[in-house]
Order: structure tokens, then sequence, then C-alpha cells
């Protein structure tokens, strides 16, 4: 049975992975995490937050995801979007997610991400 997702795997042209780690580290606050070295051999890198890991994985024929994304569950989601801001990076409100706040916004090769945090639940009236 699945228990959890334990990655997403994103694409990314080749000679991208310093603008990756910049993007992924600087802007998105995630670590780097290395690639087992047989892995290593192929490029890419490797970024985790808390739970949740994110493979970019190189690609020569690279299209960047557009529709397809990764949802990242944030906290503080206006602080978070500001310090995306703050990076020149786009953030793009969506508000067609009942009982959650979420915007959209790309990697630097293209790849759309989405960034979401549930409102809190309503309190008992009266």
């Amino acid at each position: 049975m699945i228990t959890a997702v334990d990655h997403v795997q994103l694409a990314a042209p080749p000679g991208s992975q310093d603008a990756l780690r910049a993007y992924y580290v600087d802007v998105l606050g995630m670590t780097e995490i290395p690639k087992p070295p047989v892995l290593a051999a192929r490029g890419g890198c490797w970024f985790q937050a808390g739970a949740a890991q994110l493979h970019l994985g190189i690609e020569p024929d690279f299209r960047a995801a557009k529709k397809a994304h990764p949802g990242l569950r944030v906290r503080d989601i206006e602080a978070y979007a500001a310090r995306l801001l703050a990076h020149h990076a786009a953030v793009s409100w969506d508000d067609g997610l009942p009982g959650h706040r979420r915007f959209y916004s790309e990697d630097p090769v293209g790849n759309r991400l989405e960034f979401l945090e549930p409102l809190p639940e309503p309190g008992p009236s009266g």
C-alpha cells in the first residue's frame, strides 16, 4: 500500500544546476541533499524542506512542465509570497481551491510550482 509521496521529480536542461541551486536554496529556502554517487553522475540536483523532496533531473530535450506541478504546502503563505517577490520570482494568486490560499510560480527553467496553505477552520458560531 502507498503510505506517502517520497519525492517529486522535475526535469531541467543541461547546464542549469547553478540556477536551480540558487532558486531552490536561496529563494525557496530548501536544502540541497546529496545524490547517491551512481545517480550524481547523471547530473541534476535534489532538494528537501521538511518531508518534501524535489529532484531535478537533467533532460537533454527538456521542455518545462506548464500544467503538471508539485503542490508544496507552506506556512504563512503571505510572507512566503513576499519572499519570492523579493527575489524577483513571479507570484500568481489563484482562489480556485476552496479552503486554501494558493499561488503559482515558476523555477528558473520554467517548471510550474504551486504553493498552498489551508485556511483556518471556522470556529463555532455564537
